[in-house]
């Protein structure tokens, strides 16, 4: 997913969402392909390691699970 489609999942202010991206990216949590505004972000292996410890997680997974019942 690239920033602005999870900041319209998320229902948050896309600047909030860069910044937290940016952290996690910092912290080897997730990784990115491409630049710019189609830049794309994944789920590292680290962060697949640990995920249960990250409540963000079970919402994005809640809300996108809604969104293909559709």
């Amino acid at each position: 997913m690239n920033t602005n489609q999870l900041r319209i999942l998320l229902d948050l202010d896309y600047r909030t969402v860069k910044h937290h991206l940016d952290v996690l990216e910092d912290n080897d949590l997730i990784t990115s392909a491409g630049n710019s505004y189609g830049k794309m972000y994944f789920v590292s292996q680290k962060l697949l390691e640990t995920m249960e410890d990250f409540e963000i997680w079970g919402r994005i997974k809640e809300k996108l699970e809604r969104e293909t019942e559709r």
